[in-house]
């Protein structure tokens, strides 16, 4: 298993789970972490270090949407993606790191 394996279960779980809870269709992903071949490239167009995994676009309990920061194992947050969820958090989002798949379902 690994971060890969457990997003995958997760987008997984959301699409079956779309017919019961249609706000999942509002679940994606930020392709912002990991090596890039041209990173220059990619920060032109916006990338930002630390930004959270997952995005869920759907208001809830006073909450703009949720972000997910997804880890595995003995996988820690950096300071860079906690300073993330933090701003986020203060915007007035739901920002959490969760490990694994069962906890950010």
């Amino acid at each position: 298993m690994s971060e890969h394996t457990e997003q995958v279960a997760l987008f997984s779980w959301a699409k079956m789970s779309e017919g019961r809870h249609p706000q999942l269709k509002n679940i994606f992903s930020i392709p912002n972490g990991g090596k890039r071949k041209n990173g220059w490239w990619e920060k032109s167009e916006g990338l930002k270090s630390g930004v959270p995994d997952i995005f869920l676009s759907v208001a809830k309990n006073g909450k703009h949407g949720l972000y997910i920061e997804l880890k595995y194992g003995k996988n820690k947050p950096s300071k860079t993606q906690l300073e993330w969820l933090s701003a986020l958090s203060d915007e007035g989002y739901e920002a959490k790191v969760c490990y694994k798949f069962y906890e950010a379902k």
